[in-house]
């Protein structure tokens, strides 16, 4: 069937991946590589991270389950130590791609975040070093990428989040396309699976020269 609409997870694919920051983290700690990304793997339904990107608890809450959910693993780490590095660089080439698709077919986001007020800014500027910053122009260019969408699910507002099938539906439903004529693109492959599932074209993001060229085939148009 003819691709109807493209839709895009925002970090990691919009993003520069934020597991960038939290394998400079942890050499910087001490941890182990990829240790927090194994503490996000445990329980990963119901765990401190999912609760948080649902809005079923604030960041004090989170800070508190996270360091005993990484204590148990042997190594504490605060939550809001982990939140501050969230933000990170838009990459031109896929805000590119966002928009050639943008002028053909129907776009649309599905995010894990959490609510305002509760974390950093989503992107850093030059200099910027995972402090939250960003200012106002920063602000205002991703408000003007977030326009772009046709429409956008946030786990934080819907009180649910990837991989839960429903809210590929929820995406799919939004933009009146059934699955089979949606591509989603996404830089977990957990989060892949349901949308493949349903019947979606999946893109996995880890380079974004390849996810592009993957990207193109799917569509059927140049987009770089």
């Amino acid at each position: 069937m003819a691709i109807q609409a493209v839709i895009w997870d925002f970090g990691g694919v919009l993003t520069d991946s934020p597991f960038v920051a939290f394998n400079r983290f942890e050499a910087e700690r001490g941890l182990p590589r990829d240790f927090l990304r194994t503490v996000n793997a445990q329980n990963h339904l119901d765990n401190a991270w999912a609760r948080f990107e649902r809005s079923a608890i604030g960041l004090d809450e989170f800070d508190a389950a996270f360091r005993a959910e990484s204590a148990a693993l042997g190594h504490p780490v605060g939550g809001r130590e982990v939140i501050a590095l969230l933000a990170r660089r838009l990459r031109p080439e896929m805000v590119a791609a966002l928009k050639a698709c943008k002028a053909r077919l129907k776009v649309g986001c599905i995010t894990n975040n959490v609510a305002a007020g509760e974390g950093p800014t989503m992107v850093l500027g030059d200099g910027d070093e995972g402090d939250g910053g960003g200012g106002a122009a920063l602000a205002a260019e991703v408000a003007r990428v977030f326009a772009l969408f046709d429409h956008v699910i946030e786990s934080s507002r819907a009180g649910l989040r990837k991989p839960d099938p429903c809210i590929y539906r929820m995406a799919c439903d939004a933009l009146g396309v059934i699955p089979e004529n949606a591509v989603y693109l996404d830089d977990l492959g957990i989060n892949l699976k349901p949308a493949r599932e349903m019947g979606m074209t999946t893109i996995k993001v880890a380079d974004p020269d390849t996810a592009l060229a993957e990207l193109e085939a799917a569509v059927g148009f140049p987009v770089r």
